[in-house]
């Protein structure tokens, strides 16, 4: 139930936000295509060295997603089969660590176990081997995204395997059916529906990838656009290049997004009487190959988080802690990461009122619906270094860019973590919309004593959460940093990186230790329960 002015307030809050995100995006776009963007963008087809990062940024991408998948089906189908060892809990949370790790971390996780004098490479010695495995250029790209994207895939495919009905189980054990039979008729076809929007997902993270690419690449023999674009401003300071390579990267994007649209969403076809489930074939032999599967996840996983915790105690702890540069470069990624997640925060809760109160509406207003839904989308389209490409020229007649960069790098994380924000608030606040309506309006609330009466503490939660993962996201973030880093802007992702490129990698180790306990307690601090909640205990 909607007041005329308060659902005019939350239109006019939900447009506001349309059109600062849009103009944001836009402008950076516009500028691109000013700059002589469709020549700048001809030319780059036909240089035969950007064609080349074009066929590896696809090659890549598609091996990823595929490798992906193919280590994620058997690990999601043995942790559905076997529903009550000990530690499953721990072992299905496992799967969303790496996917709120910021990807420098990862990377370095990486470098101590398939580095020259990594764990996996000392053991291939030992072994007899000497021509160790290489963590530099395709075969580091493609470890890295798959540590980082494999347990996204399995996290969607079990839950799609465990939603299958009890009876289904009952049917398959009445009628006798083994392995190969249960994967090909009930099995398969639930991860059939599944695979084509999540490889769609794995498919465009890694082909937008950066940070990733940056660190392990090794060279320009493997080197994605994105890369592209932040040398030729970087290095090269060749704008009519970067140019062209944003406007291909876009091209791009929008490709891998209208393939991805075409796919139908999943649907849940299983009709249930609520049996509980019972699988009699998780015995016996599955029982072995499932625990090897779970195994191999466990320590794949586990391994570089341990190496990353490992090495940073080695280093100096209490001389990184005591350097002002370290102090500097944490007060600023805090500064900014709040900034960031406050943005995001705002305008997701203001994006997700104005849906809310549009619906039931005209033609009109289901129009500015539509638009609103897909708002959050844009940053999909336009990834973070294009935004920072085409602000970066857009700025540059006005002198020092540095001026204008903790404003830039701000804004272009919390674009970033809108989509994700949106999501975990929204259904959130609709909830609550529902079951707070009736009471308020019976009392008059409206405005500032209903979100503070209110809103406020039903949504405190899911908005700390949503702020924690923002805060956690931009904390971590090598993108925008990596155009508009410098002495005057100096953040931990930044100095981290700088010390890589200085050779300091026991200072680079301690650091990176110290950015992921600082990602782990906001997001430890998103997810803790409320007094309320404490109480209800």
């Amino acid at each position: 139930m909607w007041g005329r002015s308060e659902r005019l307030t939350a239109l006019g809050g939900g447009g506001l936000a349309l059109a600062a995100l849009g103009a944001f995006v836009v402008l950076a776009i516009a500028k691109l295509v000013a700059l002589g963007g469709w020549a700048a963008a001809a030319a780059v087809v036909t240089d035969p060295y950007i064609l080349r990062v074009l066929r590896f940024t696809l090659w890549q991408a598609a091996l990823s997603t595929l490798l992906s998948l193919a280590f994620a089906i058997p690990v999601a189908r043995a942790l559905a089969r076997q529903r009550h060892f000990p530690g499953r809990i721990w072992a299905v949370r496992l799967l969303a660590v790496p996917m709120g790790l910021p990807a420098l971390i990862g990377a370095f996780g990486l470098i101590a176990v398939w580095g020259r004098q990594g764990v996996a490479n000392t053991a291939l010695a030992a072994l007899g081997l000497s021509e160790p495995v290489s963590i530099y250029g395709l075969t580091g790209i493609l470890l890295a995204h798959v540590f980082f994207n494999m347990p996204l895939a399995c996290r969607f495919i079990l839950i799609g395997l465990e939603r299958i009905p009890g009876e289904y189980w009952l049917m398959s054990s009445s009628l006798g059916m083994r392995g190969r039979d249960i994967f090909r008729f009930i099995e398969w076809p639930v991860i059939r529906r599944i695979l084509p929007g999540v490889a769609g997902l794995i498919f465009m993270l890694c082909a937008t990838s950066f940070t990733l690419v940056l660190t392990l690449g090794g060279g320009p023999q493997a080197t994605t656009l994105e890369v592209a674009i932040y040398q030729s401003l970087r290095f090269d300071f060749e704008p009519p290049r970067a140019v062209g390579l944003a406007l291909m990267q876009i091209a791009v994007t929008a490709a891998i997004l209208a393939v991805i649209a075409l796919f139908p969403a999943p649907d849940d076809r299983g009709v249930t009487l609520g049996k509980p489930v019972r699988r009699l074939d998780a015995g016996g032999a599955a029982r072995l190959t499932d625990g090897l599967a779970i195994a191999a996840m466990l320590v794949f996983t586990l391994l570089p988080l341990g190496a990353v915790t490992v090495s940073g105690l080695r280093s100096d702890l209490a001389k990184l802690l005591g350097e002002p540069i370290f102090l500097t470069a944490t007060v600023t990624s805090l500064v900014l990461s709040l900034s960031a997640g406050l943005m995001a925060v705002a305008a997701s809760l203001a994006i997700v009122r104005a849906i809310h109160a549009a619906e039931g509406g005209g033609l009109a207003l289901r129009g500015f619906s539509s638009l609103l839904s897909a708002s959050s989308a844009l940053v999909l389209l336009v990834p973070p270094i294009v935004l920072a490409t085409g602000w970066f020229l857009l700025l540059l007649p006005f002198g020092d860019i540095s001026r204008f960069a903790p404003f830039l790098v701000a804004a272009i994380n919390a674009a970033m973590a809108l989509p994700f924000v949106t999501r975990l608030i929204g259904p959130a606040w609709r909830e609550h919309r529902i079951r707070t309506a009736r009471l308020a309006a019976s009392l008059g609330l409206t405005g500032w004593a209903r979100l503070r009466l209110v809103d406020w503490p039903g949504l405190r939660k899911p908005l700390l959460m949503g702020l924690s993962f923002a805060m956690a996201l931009s904390l971590g973030d090598l993108g925008a940093v990596a155009l508009f880093g410098s002495d005057n802007l100096m953040t931990l992702p930044w100095l981290i990186y700088s010390r890589i490129g200085n050779y300091r990698t026991a200072d680079a180790d301690g650091l990176a230790l110290l950015l992921g306990l600082l990602c782990l307690a906001l997001t430890i601090a998103g997810t803790l329960p409320s007094a309320t909640e404490k109480n209800d205990r």
